[in-house]
């Protein structure tokens, strides 16, 4: 089954190139002073317990700037007497740990093909630290990540020492760089369009095979392991965040994760589950009947939810404020809502924030941006107003209608109980049309009824 799915996706595109990566830290650079000093550590191993560890994932900025992957790392960036120097600090070659945990790069690995200046040792990292820190007048750090680094740079700025009284050396201001980071994440380049719709081209084809497998007696955790499997066979790193596998009532809870119920003929199951591919996420979202046809309630609010979707997508262009696809959203769920008698008040109380009963089904945002974090950085308010949509941004869009009966605060219609519909997908803004990464993935009634418990 994976051979044939492995054949319907594209090539792997190339890495992100180390020009990419130069004209990003570029790009941060210009916005500094002479005496800053700017430290994004990695985060360290985590320990699972006694000796096992949890697999690695670095921090996003160090992916965004270097597109380092290797533990423990830390990157700094100074100025120098004629331009900004770039050094990466890492894990230094050893034998015996290599023997059991696996190569590294070393020093020399990291000035190969990287787009950094000097290397370093992790094991020089505190008194080569401190003799930056001793020039520096303001260091940009986010602190939390390494409390070891923290300690270092708040000794530094703490200290009173001759040097600082004779020359005024070293730091005197902290700042958290991860806002100008996020200004510079929140628009992708080609490269990074690419590492996504590749990433956005695998999470389609696994839900089509999770699709495909399903029948009634199917484990939720069965399913996950198709679509999960896949990711891990078309060469990704996995999954960009823990799937959400919820038949019947389970799919009324929006971040469901237990993933170990039954599917039941005549039941819905929604599936949200992306891959990530050189740290660039997918996240996808898609309904479907366990027995392979939607019963006629379930094709009203499925279709509902499609309809609403696909007028969120239309509003992802260029100059429309980022809550455009919400309101849209919303809009159209009121609507349908009110047709089918579910909301007795007109669409306009509906829509209310306060007293409408749209909110009793729909509760959650219609999106979010979506790159290196699946819940990507970037302010979606800048200066209390939202902010517009710009060409190169991405974000997802995902309505849903949620009926849980078992829920004490609402009166569920028996038509639609225990039924929870989203569809999610993944949209680039462009000058022209939005372009759907996740086109791939089936979404109309009729494709999904084909395709459903019909084997590769």
């Amino acid at each position: 089954m994976y051979d044939a799915a492995l054949e319907l996706i594209g090539a792997k595109p190339k890495p992100i190139s180390t020009d990419e990566y130069r004209r990003r830290v570029n790009r941060l650079t210009s916005q500094l002073r002479p005496g800053d000093l700017l430290i994004v550590p990695a985060a360290a191993m985590a320990v699972h317990s006694n000796d096992v560890k949890y697999p690695y994932r670095t921090q996003s900025d160090m992916l965004y700037l270097v597109g380092w992957d290797e533990p423990d790392a830390v990157l700094t960036v100074h100025r120098g007497e004629d331009d900004w120097i770039t050094t990466l600090f890492v894990q230094p070659k050893d034998t015996l740990k290599e023997i059991w945990e696996g190569r590294r790069p070393g020093i020399e690995g990291a000035l190969k093909g990287w787009a950094i200046d000097e290397a370093h040792s992790t094991h020089d990292l505190h008194s080569q630290l401190s003799t930056m820190l001793s020039a520096s007048s303001r260091v940009l750090l986010r602190t939390g990540i390494r409390p070891e680094i923290d300690a270092i740079v708040v000794d530094a700025m703490e200290r009173r020492d001759r040097a600082r009284q004779h020359f005024g050396t070293g730091p005197v201001t902290m700042e958290d760089p991860s806002a100008r980071i996020a200004e510079l994440r929140l628009r992708k380049s080609a490269a990074e369009i690419e590492q996504m719709r590749f990433a956005s081209e695998v999470s389609s084809i696994a839900h089509v095979a999770a699709m495909r497998n399903t029948k009634p007696g199917r484990m939720e955790y069965q399913l996950q392991a198709t679509i999960e499997g896949f990711f891990a066979y078309a060469g990704t790193s996995g999954w960009a965040y823990p799937s959400i596998v919820g038949c019947g009532d389970n799919a009324t809870v929006l971040h469901y994760h237990e993933n170990n119920d039954v599917c039941e003929d005549g039941e819905v199951i929604l599936i949200d589950a992306g891959a990530e591919y050189r740290g660039y996420a997918a996240d996808i979202t898609r309904s479907w009947p366990i027995s392979g046809t939607f019963s006629e309630a379930q094709k009203e609010i499925y279709q509902l939810v499609l309809d609403s979707q696909l007028a969120a997508i239309d509003k992802c262009r260029p100059g429309l404020p980022y809550n455009a696809p919400h309101d849209e959203a919303r809009r159209v769920l009121a609507e349908g809502l009110v047709k089918l008698g579910v909301i007795t008040q007109t669409v306009e109380e509906a829509l209310d924030m306060d007293s409408g009963d749209l909110k009793k089904w729909y509760m959650h945002n219609t999106g979010h941006w979506i790159g290196l974090d699946v819940h990507d950085v970037g302010v979606y308010k800048p200066n209390g107003e939202p902010r517009l949509l710009e060409e190169g941004m991405v974000l997802t869009v995902e309505p849903g209608l949620y009926f849980g009966a078992w829920r004490p605060d609402v009166d569920c219609p028996p038509r639609y109980a225990n039924l929870g519909i989203r569809i999610e997908d993944d949209v680039l803004v462009t000058s022209g049309d939005p372009d759907v990464l996740t086109s791939t993935c089936p979404k109309t009634i009729e494709d999904i009824e084909s395709i459903t418990g019909t084997p590769f």
